[in-house]
């Protein structure tokens, strides 16, 4: 994929972060039911999706700042962001049973649909900076 294309979508992942956490923030009743269902109105779920919001609002704003600086530093808060949403999948499996029957699927595809992403254009982006550099030094060598 060509650089600008890599880090393109690795903007778009990270504000998408920085949105889905502010989201989370601010509703986070809204952005719990269809992962958890009506359980998420309840205080305690209020709150862990508040804390999740506080994650991917950092993390999302990590790679924003980083893609503004480097490659090689965004591939790291853009890997970092992918871990979090595998892990996400992952307990998305774990509690698989006794999620809403309906939403459990689309849930666990969105979770590991952007683990995927997220850490092929971390991948993509080391790629995409060594192409850069070498572009660059056979431009002036």
């Amino acid at each position: 994929m060509r650089h600008d294309r890599v880090r393109q979508l690795a903007r778009a992942v990270a504000w998408g972060r920085v949105a889905i956490g502010a989201g989370a923030l601010v509703a986070p009743t809204a952005l719990a039911i269809p992962w958890i269902g009506d359980a998420a109105a309840s205080p305690a779920s209020r709150l862990l999706a508040r804390t999740m919001a506080g994650r991917d609002l950092a993390l999302g704003i990590g790679a924003v700042r980083a893609l503004g600086r480097s490659g090689d530093e965004a591939r790291v808060w853009v890997a970092l962001g992918g871990t979090a949403d595998a892990v996400d999948a992952l307990a998305t499996l774990l509690a698989f049973e006794q999620l809403p029957r309906l939403r459990r699927w689309a849930v666990l595809a969105l979770t590991a649909g952007a683990a995927i992403t997220s850490l092929r254009v971390a991948a993509d982006l080391d790629e995409a900076e060594a192409a850069a550099r070498a572009a660059e030094l056979s431009a002036t060598g």
